[in-house]
């Protein structure tokens, strides 16, 4: 939990110290949550850098979130093989994260060819599913970090007010000679 901390919640919350609307961090998390668990591998940090210059988000939240998606991407590859192979009636291939392995072993352009119809499957699966994901997602995480930027807020001016020490001390007697 400390590595999400520090990796994760640090930076996304400094944003918002440093002003970042709160409905814009979302909108970048959520991007960077779906984008991060696309089923090609090597496609999502070149698709975040895409899609922030395009709309103009922030880049280093979208690159945050989708760099700890890493494991959940692999974890998901066979899901969405598997929901585009049913979206599309297609036949069930064999896969299993040891035979991606093993054929990534053989190198990447032998991974590419033996499993094109797996990747279209998994691709057709997650542009399906991703712009409703990104949605619901947007609309659970922009009241949190709303939340959040008003405690923020709130922390912030309560520190400003509170007197300094110069400010509470007594005024020191001064005796007359």
């Amino acid at each position: 939990m400390n590595w999400f901390r520090r990796r994760i919640l640090d930076p996304l919350w400094a944003m918002l110290k440093q002003g970042m609307e709160p409905h814009r961090l979302a909108l970048c998390v959520s991007i960077g949550i779906v984008v991060g668990n696309i089923p090609i591998l090597g496609v999502s940090s070149v698709l975040c850098v895409l899609i922030a210059l395009v709309f103009r988000l922030n880049l280093p939240a979208i690159q945050v979130v989708q760099w700890a998606m890493a494991p959940t991407q692999v974890l998901l590859i066979i899901p969405f093989v598997r929901l585009g192979e049913w979206l599309m009636r297609a036949p069930h291939q064999p896969l299993s994260i040891k035979s991606g392995t093993a054929l990534l072993a053989k190198g990447v352009t032998t991974a590419v060819l033996a499993l094109w119809d797996a990747i279209i499957h998994a691709g057709v699966a997650w542009i399906l599913v991703a712009p409703f994901v990104t949605y619901l997602l947007y609309k659970i995480l922009t009241p949190v970090f709303t939340k959040a930027a008003a405690k923020l807020t709130q922390a912030d001016s309560a520190a400003q007010a509170a007197p300094t020490s110069a400010q509470t001390a007594p005024a020191s007697t001064v005796i007359p000679r």
